[in-house]
């Protein structure tokens, strides 16, 4: 953890003359009777810190003083105050009791915002048509990548567990630690409660996968620091958290079918490789007229916004090249590749169901574009590796590999990027299992290397 929290201060660092330098925006409007100028409800993983930093950010950006954060009515509500330079006090609140809560709000009209640590469900999809369309490029914003971490007392000897053991343990089929060859005693499953994107990313990725439910014994906590604490000093417990919540828990690997065990590290979840990698949405109405919304968004998206992601422990969408080691289970032309050029800390992705890269996707190509000018790689110093989920005939798994890296080669074109070269690697070296829909959308894979 001690490197992971030098690699967050060092993309601070770098984005900190962008903070200095950014012109202030013009003065939003604020409410003449009082009222709180945004509502934002939703995710307790994004509204415990990440949503008052973000907020705070923007009030900054305002010109706002006298800044503070005080805490709400209930628990884990809390409204950020400030002074704007017309002299008017400005005034925005946050609820952040689940993921599901948000949806919920927009609604109700009790929120202008929906914090999301999972992305909208199909039914909240449908109840909320009338707000327009919630999974547009406009209305779908991701605002940072998180890992869940699965957790353990300090002193468990335990490192690595399947997809398929996790599910056994939380649904209770799995119950002694010497079934998972560690100390024995009796497991303690904690999660987070029924309200949380938590929740609702580790049941799609783990439970529903498996057709398992949870344990009726489990421990369930809406605060994410209350919930590491408690796992930390049971020697018997495991549970799950966002990765900024692991605090003096330990983290163990997790691999999902044929994939390798991975820790959380920064660089597996910002491409989303690590099998319980997941987005952070903020939900805005597309036909909303909620200037304050539209304003955080914005700068949750900005390299001043995506800094403060990074110092609240999360990952951020900055592009970085990372050197890859080669291993022997890797394709003899991906350890040339890993010789020879380093990989942009980015996948490409698509659309479940489609061939169209999907909202994050529209947004990295604009950042890996910028990446590359600034780095004077524009001209065929850039290679795109494809990847699939499993066919029956390998040949058609690459040609679909290669159309997928050849569907990117458009957009980049489309920014002056003339590209060296553009491979298909078919349904090698696999992220996730292909036995559902969420592990063949991860499979589905394009990478960007550089030279």
């Amino acid at each position: 953890m001690q490197r992971t929290r030098f690699f967050l201060h060092a993309i601070a660092v770098c984005l900190l003359p962008a903070l200095v330098l950014h012109a202030r925006a013009s003065t939003l409007p604020v409410p003449a009777d009082g009222t709180p100028a945004l509502r934002i409800q939703g995710s307790n993983t994004i509204g415990a810190q990440l949503g008052p930093a973000l907020v705070i950010g923007l009030l900054n950006q305002q010109g706002a003083q006298a800044i503070q954060q005080q805490p709400g009515i209930r628990p884990n509500e809390s409204r950020i105050v400030g002074q704007l330079p017309s002299g008017q006090a400005v005034a925005i609140d946050i609820a952040a009791h689940g993921s599901s809560t948000g949806f919920t709000a927009l609604k109700n009209g009790q929120a202008d915002l929906a914090a999301s640590s999972r992305p909208i469900k199909d039914a909240e999809f449908n109840e909320l048509s009338g707000l327009g369309d919630l999974r547009s490029h406009d209305a779908e914003q991701v605002i940072a990548i998180d890992g869940v971490a699965v957790i353990l007392h300090p002193a468990n000897p335990l490192r690595e567990l399947s997809t398929a053991q996790l599910a056994k343990v939380f649904s209770g089929e799995i119950h002694d630690w010497e079934q998972l060859g560690s100390t024995g005693g009796p497991i303690h499953v904690y999660a987070r409660d029924q309200q949380s994107g938590t929740f609702d990313t580790f049941n799609e990725l783990i439970l529903a996968k498996f057709g398992k439910t949870l344990a009726r014994d489990t421990r369930r906590f809406e605060s994410s620091e209350a919930l590491s604490d408690e796992v930390s000093h049971d020697r018997q417990g495991i549970g799950f958290i966002g990765l900024p919540y692991v605090r003096q828990a330990k983290v163990v690997a997790i691999s999902d079918g044929t994939s390798k065990p991975m820790l959380p590290s920064i660089s597996l979840i910002a491409t989303e490789d690590y099998p319980l990698s997941r987005r952070l949405y903020f939900y805005l109405p597309p036909d909303a007229r909620q200037r304050w919304a539209k304003a955080l968004v914005r700068f949750a998206q900005s390299p001043q916004g995506q800094s403060i992601v990074a110092q609240n422990g999360f990952v951020a969408q900055t592009v970085q090249a990372v050197k890859v080691r080669a291993t022997s289970e890797m394709p003899a032309e991906y350890q040339n590749l890993t010789r020879e050029a380093e990989r942009l800390s980015v996948n490409f992705r698509f659309a479940q169901g489609s061939a169209t890269l999907d909202n994050k996707a529209r947004l990295d190509l604009k950042r890996v574009a910028d990446y590359l000018k600034v780095h004077d790689l524009l001209n065929q110093k850039v290679t795109l590796v494809g990847f699939g989920d499993s066919k029956s005939d390998p040949v058609r798994a690459q040609l679909l590999s290669r159309l997928r890296a050849m569907a990117v080669r458009r957009e980049l074109l489309k920014s002056g990027v003339i590209l060296r070269d553009v491979r298909g690697f078919g349904d090698e070296m696999p992220v996730a299992a292909n036995d559902a829909d969420e592990g063949r959308i991860k499979n589905r894979r394009v990478e960007v290397w550089v030279e």
